[in-house]
């Protein structure tokens, strides 16, 4: 399998709305595997296609939880319902992320704390999984690829100011950049 170039904000597929997938062929299932390298060597916990340039409904995860139960699949034309948000203070500890499409930046976000999510799997098989915490955080964050939303465009005052000056101080938010995990050393 292959490492991929990871595409850095900017370039126009992270910025729209990905198609569905049509049938699970071996272009398919080798973009997945090449998605599973791809994070792995980044690294990460969570790669949507179109943060590899491929404009298709469909991502990949890897997270180990607190109870150390290892989650690791791939979601083909998810759906995913979450809870309301909480109207508590922002943790900007506990609630930062990041994204390897805006590499060695973190900020705060308020997610749900519970997302559920209904997809395929490669073998055309639909399952669902009922996520709380970091897993929903991983799954709403990687549905937002799917539909062109960077976790970058949803940030609040002052963060998303601090957002928007990292782009432009990176001379990001232009097409036809991108950087290869394990070849271009990045802080994650």
């Amino acid at each position: 399998m292959a490492v991929l170039p990871i595409r850095i904000t900017g370039e126009p597929v992270l910025h729209r709305r990905a198609v569905p997938v049509e049938s699970v062929d071996e272009a398919l299932l080798t973009l997945v595997a090449d998605m599973f390298d791809t994070m792995e060597a980044a690294p990460g916990v969570g790669l949507a296609a179109p943060q590899v340039g491929v404009g298709l409904r469909v991502f990949v995860y890897d997270w180990t939880d607190e109870h150390d139960v290892h989650w690791r699949g791939v979601a083909v034309n998810p759906e995913l319902l979450v809870s309301p948000l909480e109207l508590d203070e922002l943790d900007e500890d506990d609630e930062s992320e990041g994204c390897l499409s805006v590499p060695g930046e973190r900020f705060p976000l308020r997610r749900a704390e519970r997302a559920l999510l209904r997809a395929t799997d490669l073998d055309g098989e639909p399952f669902e999984i009922d996520a709380r915490g970091w897993l929903a955080r991983i799954f709403q964050h990687e549905y937002d690829h799917l539909d062109g939303v960077l976790y970058v465009d949803r940030l609040a005052h002052p963060h998303g100011r601090a957002a928007q000056k990292a782009v432009k101080r990176n001379s990001w938010g232009s097409p036809g950049q991108s950087w290869l995990p394990g070849r271009d050393h990045l802080e994650d």
